[in-house]
């Protein structure tokens, strides 16, 4: 079509749509959601309390008590504040366009979270990989290279990563955080906190160039789609300035309020999958040809290695079997034959045990 060619980007026109595999009638255990939902009391205060917000009106823009919530009860430094998006995914994009002056460059290791790469081109910013080594650790005398080399204005350090549910060690963020605290912004992203142990929220005021970023999705409020990040206050001023008005709606906005004030459930929630992923991954591991690799997160990054059976075959025989996980395979050479599971209820895990066992027969 003349139009399309004429208007639309050539790097755009070669793009597929984010695709999101249609999950009706399958154990889901694709998106490292949170499988439990609120108790029945609280789900019918919940709709009381919705009842009540204003949807004729467009929201309070500054969301100040929503923000107070979250900085009370989500362990913000005193006297910081935090920006939100709709999901991480408008924090990145917020950030890609705040910094995104000609030639400048966005630096992350790889296989990480695909939306840093996106948000990147996006915004006109060349997107540098740095490989892990074979292990899913930090190959840092490769990372400090490339940023000495590309000078980065925006380095992204997912912490835990997404997809393999590694930790890097507090010492190599320090490190990178030094090396580059007049010329990179870094972003710690922390989706996946809740799992981990550690966060470097409580260290803001020790790094300028720091940024903590999370979502409140892993939590148990993925639908709501509600994402912050806080920073430095003369930072989080500038990125600010690029968030749209009105970018959190008031049903996520009551909902985050509401939740935040019984964050306890959210907190046992976690503990339960915190448990369940020690369980699985010592059952995973005990199953021939299948590698764990250690993870902090809320899902398991698991390789087959068993000759002449691939990660995609297992994958397709467990979705004949109505179990959804996510094959990462085609992600990156490292993923080679891997397979993402997020950890689920006791009874998702165990059906999901029973269907990996009949599909790594020869």
């Amino acid at each position: 079509m003349p139009l399309i060619q004429n208007i639309i980007r050539p790097d755009v026109r070669a793009l597929s749509a984010y695709h999101v595999q249609d999950a009706a009638g399958f154990v889901k255990l694709d998106a490292m959601e949170n499988p439990y939902t609120l108790p029945p009391e609280l789900q019918q205060e919940l709709g009381v309390r919705l009842s009540g917000a204003a949807l004729n009106r467009y929201p309070v823009p500054t969301y100040t008590a929503l923000k107070k919530a979250i900085c009370a009860k989500l362990g913000v430094p005193a006297s910081y504040d935090v920006v939100l998006g709709n999901g991480s995914d408008e924090l990145i994009s917020i950030v890609s366009v705040a910094c995104a002056k000609p030639a400048a460059k966005v630096l992350a290791p790889v296989p990480g979270f695909v939306m840093y790469a996106m948000s990147a081109q996006f915004a006109g910013l060349e997107f540098i990989g740095v490989p892990f080594k074979p292990d899913f650790t930090l190959d840092m005398p490769a990372m400090l290279a490339a940023i000495h080399s590309h000078k980065p204005a925006i380095i992204y350090l997912a912490y835990p990563n997404n997809p393999t549910g590694t930790l890097f060690e507090a010492g190599q963020i320090e490190t990178i955080l030094h090396a580059t605290a007049d010329t990179s912004v870094v972003i710690v992203d922390e989706a996946y906190q809740p799992f981990a142990g550690h966060s470097f929220m409580s260290r803001l005021p020790e790094f300028p160039n720091l940024v903590v970023m999370r979502t409140v999705s892993k939590l148990g409020l993925a639908g709501i789609r509600l994402g912050y990040m806080s920073a430095a206050p003369d930072l989080l001023a500038e990125f600010d300035k690029v968030r749209p008005p009105y970018n959190i709606n008031v049903l996520t906005q009551t909902t985050a309020e509401f939740v935040l004030e019984h964050s306890n459930v959210l907190d046992e929630q976690a503990a339960l999958i915190r448990a369940e992923r020690s369980r699985l991954s010592a059952a995973l591991a005990a199953l021939p040809g299948v590698e764990v690799i250690p993870s902090s997160a809320n899902f398991l990054l698991i390789r087959i290695n068993i000759p002449g059976l691939s990660g995609t075959a297992v994958f397709e025989r467990l979705l004949v079997k109505k179990v959804l996980v996510k094959n990462v395979g085609k992600m990156h050479a490292l993923l080679d034959n891997c397979l993402r599971i997020t950890v689920s209820t006791p009874v998702e895990n165990a059906l999901f045990e029973t269907a990996l066992q009949s599909s790594l027969q020869p």
